[in-house]
């Protein structure tokens, strides 16, 4: 006990220098653009419209939802906003978009803040007039919400103390709740503090959702009986928790395959191996700070959220007063820092991260020391060099083919792998959606019906995410 003492109290002294041990000086980070916010509205997650048009859709908190041009990258400029008073009264604190729709996590879900939790569906078709289609607070929540996703017909909320809720989302007008999920917290000790135990980020993939649950570690859990879902695996590391609890928070990750990267607080990226979710391994670990013999107060990286460049083998993350540590994992099971944007002594932090493309964006908030001092919010728009543009596109653009196209009444697309419970989107060349289908299989017949002559831009979402991209020319 004394050696642990010991430790803490040189982790209160000593600042842990970072380490930049692999060069990605080719990665080229470029500061673009600020948006500026105050610390009454503060931002906290952002995302590039998925339809590839030139918006930046950001959870402004206390102002709500926030929409801006940024067709110039170096010239953001706000266009449109859904006050909280139209959410009912829930602040904005996460963002999800499928298709022409956000998705918001809604309710504070910072320390004691007493808000219910709840979810919201905004209509972006035309993102200079976002319309609420509906919204929904969770019954006896009260630690607000922390991430959203969505998944074909259904939305699941990380509503933190309250787990895990699912909804029907099938009529975008009427929020439909199906079920509820709280995972046990007696895990990875027993009789803990209740108040570690929030489900705060998740990924789903084919009716699977892996749950960051704060200090109760990684859960895996099985949806496809969205009635009853069913935990069918765990982990946290050990080291984390033995001599003694010292519980760190599991708060974002990212699916790359049968790994998950995982971002954990002051201890950096653990990798994961889930290829037997009933038997998680630990292949990897970006531990530069020699977690946990460092202090929550006084370490430089706060990692919060996390993207991934998959063609670039990067994870880039949110790492609160360092501002964004960027991580090579092209070998997995020995990542390493190779870049950094700010500076740990630089009195601002991040808390949220977003990525398109070659685009990146930072959002900061307002602290007043802990874990670390901020006075600045808002957006911090950059630029990298990313392999993953060029080819990603490819790859979209090659997963389907059209046959005829141009069309006159109909068209047949062939894909390149069976599809399961996927979504067509139409889209018009204003970007307005004028089509919408459920599609399986490798091929799906595309009828013109009334749609006039011009040109279309045919979308497949899978999981949440763009599986392939077209053009399409309608002709008289």
């Amino acid at each position: 006990m004394k050696k642990a003492l010991l430790w803490i109290l040189l982790a209160i002294i000593i600042y842990p220098k970072t380490i930049l041990s692999q060069s990605c000086n080719n990665l080229s980070i470029q500061h673009e653009a600020d948006i500026v916010s105050t610390c009454g509205f503060m931002t906290l997650a952002m995302i590039h419209d998925q339809n590839n048009l030139p918006y930046l859709y950001v959870a402004n908190k206390e102002d709500g939802l926030t929409v801006y041009d940024i067709s110039n990258i170096n010239m953001p400029v706000q266009i449109a906003g859904v006050p909280i008073s139209s959410l009912g009264n829930l602040e904005v604190m996460n963002l999800f978009q499928q298709g022409n729709f956000l998705l918001l996590a809604l309710g504070n879900h910072f320390a004691n803040s007493g808000s219910a939790g709840g979810i919201a569906i905004v209509d972006v078709s035309n993102p200079a007039m976002p319309t609420v289609a509906d919204h929904y607070a969770v019954p006896g929540s009260s630690s607000g919400a922390g991430v959203v996703k969505a998944e074909g017909d259904y939305a699941y909320l990380g509503a933190m103390k309250s787990g895990l809720v699912v909804f029907d989302i099938s009529n975008v007008n009427d929020i439909e709740f199906v079920s509820q999920f709280i995972p046990d917290i007696n895990y990875p000790v027993t009789n803990p503090n209740p108040n570690f135990y929030n489900a705060r980020g998740l990924e789903v993939n084919n009716d699977i959702v892996y749950l960051c649950y704060d200090a109760g570690g990684l859960r895996i859990i099985n949806c496809v009986d969205k009635f009853h879902p069913v935990e069918t695996g765990r982990f946290a590391n050990p080291v984390l928790y033995d001599p003694f609890n010292l519980p760190r928070a599991y708060n974002n990750l990212v699916v790359d395959d049968s790994l998950l990267y995982v971002a954990v607080d002051y201890c950096g990226v653990e990798v994961l191996n889930i290829a037997d979710t009933a038997n998680i391994t630990l292949q990897g670990w970006w531990n530069p700070y020699n977690c946990p013999n460092n202090n929550w107060y006084t370490s430089p990286v706060h990692a919060n959220e996390i993207q991934y460049d998959k063609n670039g083998k990067k994870l880039f993350l949110s790492t609160g007063k360092s501002d964004m540590m960027v991580v090579d994992v092209s070998n997995p099971a020995n990542p390493d820092s190779c870049a950094m944007f700010g500076s740990v002594s630089n009195n601002i932090g991040t808390w949220g991260i977003g990525l398109w493309q070659n685009q990146l964006y930072l959002s900061y908030i307002c602290t007043f020391g802990i874990p670390f001092a901020s006075d600045w919010t808002g957006v911090k728009l950059l630029t990298y060099n990313s392999p993953a543009v060029g080819v990603q596109e490819q790859v979209i653009s090659n997963a389907i083919s059209i046959f005829p196209n141009p069309l006159y009444s109909a068209t047949t697309i062939e894909i390149t792998r069976e599809l399961k419970s996927a979504i067509m989107y139409v889209y018009n060349s204003q970007g307005h959606r004028v089509k919408r289908a459920a599609i399986a299989g490798y091929n799906h017949t595309l009828n013109r019906d009334n749609l006039p002559a011009g040109i279309y831009c045919i979308q497949i979402v899978q999981g949440g995410k763009i599986f392939a991209t077209k053009k399409i020319i309608i002709v008289d």
